[in-house]
């Protein structure tokens, strides 16, 4: 199973259609649950913390946890792919964490298998909300592109990381 834990939802209606038709590919192949957290970030003394305790509540001790955040390792889809497909053999769980505007707390990062960190994001300032979602195909990867100077990159070849081999 693969888990997306994160803090904050997704507000674009488009982000939205394009997330729940990839969901829908995927869950072909495996149990996907996703956890949208609250987000404190109005909080900065206490939103890290705050945020933390909620997506530790959620993991189980037997999940591999890969955070992304901004200091951790860069990898292409490819390399996402074998990681995903590598780490299923002995995990049966999964956990992609997402954390808050401001982070995420020192326990998350101890808790975490593996740090990742996807490309580097935009600066979009522009109030225009059409510009916060950029769509691209290159290389087999969706890129969008969504407010808070976040990216999100998705390999469409799901294949490559899911088959029918895979029995749980």
């Amino acid at each position: 199973m693969l888990k997306i834990i994160c803090v904050g939802s997704i507000k674009e209606k488009e982000l939205t259609g394009l997330i729940n038709e990839y969901l829908k590919r995927l869950q072909k192949y495996t149990k996907i649950e996703i956890r949208e957290l609250p987000d404190y970030s109005y909080d900065l003394k206490n939103s890290m913390k705050t945020e933390g305790e909620l997506i530790l509540k959620y993991l189980n001790p037997k999940d591999y946890v890969i955070t992304l955040e901004i200091d951790g390792k860069q990898c292409s889809s490819l390399e996402l792919a074998e990681k995903i497909r590598t780490t299923l053999i002995t995990n049966s769980n999964i956990s992609f964490i997402i954390g808050g505007s401001n982070g995420l707390s020192e326990d998350v990062k101890k808790r975490s298998n593996c740090k990742e960190y996807y490309y580097n994001c935009k600066d979009i300032t522009d109030d225009d909300k059409t510009k916060h979602v950029q769509y691209m195909k290159q290389n087999q990867e969706i890129r969008y592109t969504i407010a808070n100077n976040t990216t999100i990159v998705i390999n469409t070849q799901a294949d490559e990381v899911f088959n029918s081999d895979i029995k749980r």
